[in-house]
């Protein structure tokens, strides 16, 4: 058997031929889906995927690995002329007579108009997802951390408004709370989000049932071994501000936490009402809302974390073209 080679181009026009292939072979007559449309769903909702780059080699999303290094995240925005260009070279493919391409070319609009629409309820039905005007600005990251291999269920929320790190989770009804189209691990450490807009703030949680027991490294010692534990009023469950103890660990026992000792300590402390502030008979229950630790939430874009920056000044270019230009340039030769 003779082996030919072929272009990088070709292998993706093949990997998107065969998408849409799959795409007519899963057609029924009875598509729900199909009543108000010209495009029949099954490709409808193909077309809408490569729109959200499914199927795009990664080495097309990500040039170069020196643009995602280590523990990064960069943030994009999706060039709308690239993506309806690609959705013009797949169908394309089906056309062989001026006919046809004259045909193709008088419905390009319609077309576009409704996989706009479709990519809006790829990640979630139609019946559940709040729609934007179609044809609006898809924006993104990527993230590349021990974070996405350490925590697959990772939350992530986008913002049209400030959101601070502190403040309530908004409901995905919500109009100011941006809908997440795509969300996926592209490799065990690197993660793909795109929202139906631009973000002014991005929140990056851990998940949910991540709420345990624990204790905090100091912020200001960063390579200390010491622990504290942030106090509460037992009687209302609020934080205390600027209020913590020292953890105590057993002798000869390196990160085993001496419990009674610690239990002392939270209970000399008077603002937090525990045990009546006698140190002998502190609740079960009293001791857990002490420990309790909700999960850590990263925030990209809240003014707080950059002093001096302008909200709209958050999401800009670090990196410019002409570097980019440069860079690749010296590879080459």
């Amino acid at each position: 058997m003779k082996l030919t080679a072929i272009s990088a181009a070709e292998a993706v026009q093949l990997q998107f031929s065969a998408a849409i292939a799959g795409a007519i072979a899963g057609l029924t007559e009875d598509d729900p889906d199909d009543g108000a449309h010209v495009v029949p769903g099954a490709i409808r909702r193909a077309l809408a995927e490569l729109r959200l780059l499914h199927s795009v080699p990664f080495n097309y999303l990500v040039a170069d690995a020196s643009l995602l290094p280590r523990e990064s995240v960069r943030f994009f925005y999706i060039d709308r002329n690239w993506t309806d260009a690609l959705i013009a070279g797949v169908l394309s493919i089906g056309t062989f007579t001026t006919a046809e391409r004259a045909q193709l070319e008088a419905l390009r609009e319609v077309i576009r108009d409704e996989v706009d629409e479709a990519e809006r309820t790829i990640r979630m039905p139609k019946d559940e997802a709040r729609l934007s005007a179609a044809g609006g600005a898809v924006s993104g990251f990527l993230l590349r951390s021990k974070l996405v291999s350490g925590w697959p269920g990772l939350h992530v929320r986008g913002y049209a408004v400030d959101r601070q790190a502190d403040d309530d989770i908004l409901p995905e009804s919500d109009p100011d709370r941006l809908k997440v189209l795509r969300m996926e691990r592209l490799a065990p450490a690197v993660l793909l989000v795109l929202f139906d807009g631009v973000p002014a703030v991005v929140h990056v949680e851990e998940p949910r049932q991540g709420i345990q027991f624990g204790a905090l490294r100091p912020p200001a010692e960063p390579l200390s071994t010491r622990r504290t534990v942030p106090l509460r009023d037992a009687a209302t469950g609020d934080d205390l501000p600027n209020q913590s103890v020292d953890v105590p660990f057993r002798r000869g026992s390196a990160g085993v936490i001496h419990l009674r000792k610690l239990r002392n300590r939270i209970a000399a402390k008077p603002a937090t009402h525990v045990g009546g502030n006698t140190g002998m008979s502190v609740d079960a229950n009293e001791f857990a809302l002490e420990m309790l630790r909700f999960p850590y939430r990263q925030v990209f874009g809240d003014p707080a974390n950059e002093p001096g920056h302008a909200l709209a000044d958050v999401f800009r270019p670090r990196l410019a073209f002409g570097e980019l230009e440069d860079r690749f340039r010296d590879v080459i030769q």
